[in-house]
């Protein structure tokens, strides 16, 4: 006769599945905690934490490299001081190259103004003399004759000739020769015959070059050829 009840019944039947299923699964792998499943099990301690592992390689990378990063900036920092002291030096430089020039300007323009103040006293000095033969002249033109005063002028107008040619200082052609304008100012002109371009017929006021540049044109008046012919 079967005394077991129907709760025992049900207790028999549960162990007997739990059985089975552990026989199924096998014995816990060694150093897995008791009721935990195998695959919770093999899963590795940092894959649970989602973190990664220490790398010591990776750290003496870094340390080096900011190691030469800092080396960098402190040979950057240096050129740069020495850059900043080699502009001050040529500022310094280049204002005392300014203040030298317009001195030395200075001084050329005080010099060429004295040059130009002074530089006609000879000349004028030698004009003197010929202002005194002048004066001389003058005061005895009432007492001289005609003929020994005209001598007196003549020979003063000489002397200031060869003082003005000595100088570089000579006349201007003029009567006779072809006109040119360069060198010649047309006061009057006439027609002529006979003559085929202008010509200087007379001279009304002497002209003068100074070496090879003109200083004045000879006042001329020019024959022409007449019209028509």
């Amino acid at each position: 006769m079967d005394l077991d009840t129907k709760d025992d019944k049900d207790a028999r039947a549960a162990d007997s599945d739990a059985g089975r299923k552990t026989a199924e699964s096998g014995p816990p792998g060694p150093g897995a905690d008791a009721g935990v499943p195998a695959e919770a099990a093999a899963v590795p301690k940092e894959a649970k934490d989602g973190k990664k592992g220490h790398d010591p390689e990776d750290s003496r990378s870094l340390k080096g490299k900011l190691k030469k990063k800092d080396h960098e900036i402190k040979e950057l920092r240096q050129a740069a001081e020495e850059l900043r002291a080699e502009a001050a030096g040529l500022k310094d430089r280049y204002l005392r190259m300014a203040a030298d020039m317009d001195n030395q300007r200075k001084r050329f323009d005080r010099e060429r103004a004295e040059y130009l103040q002074f530089a006609q006293g000879d000349l004028l000095k030698e004009l003197l003399t010929v202002l005194d033969n002048f004066e001389r002249a003058l005061k005895i033109r009432d007492q001289a004759e005609g003929a020994g005063f005209q001598e007196g002028v003549d020979l003063i107008a000489k002397q200031l000739q060869d003082l003005v040619r000595k100088r570089g200082v000579t006349p201007v052609e003029a009567v006779g020769v072809r006109f040119d304008p360069a060198v010649h100012q047309a006061v009057l002109t006439e027609e002529a015959e006979g003559i085929e371009e202008p010509v200087i017929g007379e001279e009304l006021q002497k002209g003068y070059k100074l070496h090879d540049r003109l200083l004045r044109p000879a006042l001329v008046k020019v024959r022409v050829p007449k019209s028509g012919s």
